[in-house]
């Protein structure tokens, strides 16, 4: 029943930075990965960039180099530092968290609602 919220998108120059930000409304030290993926009009969903439980990190070539995927789990909140942006980072950038559920014995997997990066000049 945790919910995500995401916040920090906006409109912003090629060349210039944002930092997203994804909090929960609990503890996020239980999640065993929680990721950012982006949505752009016409293109299927693509992940971003992900981070364990344990701090292990993966990013998509797209973006390797240029975002920066971080958690703080004493703000219970999952970031993702956006530098060097390109036009065509230009999409609806959404956060997800999986933890696993023992009572169904199946993974958990939330949502938040997304937030809107718009790079352009």
């Amino acid at each position: 029943q945790v919910h995500l919220v995401e916040s920090g998108g906006g409109l912003v120059q090629p060349g210039g930075s944002l930092r997203l930000s994804c909090t929960a409304s609990g503890s996020i030290a239980s999640f065993e990965n929680m990721a950012w993926y982006r949505q752009a009009p016409d293109v299927d969903r693509q992940i971003v960039a992900s981070i364990s439980q344990a701090g292990a990190t993966e990013y998509a070539d797209f973006v390797q180099g240029r975002f920066t995927i971080s958690r703080d789990n004493g703000k219970n909140t999952l970031y993702l530092q956006m530098d060097q942006l390109k036009p065509e980072d230009t999409a609806v950038y959404s956060c997800n968290a999986v933890k696993w559920n023992p009572q169904r014995r199946r993974p958990q997997i939330t949502w938040g609602q997304g937030t809107q990066v718009t790079v352009s000049s």
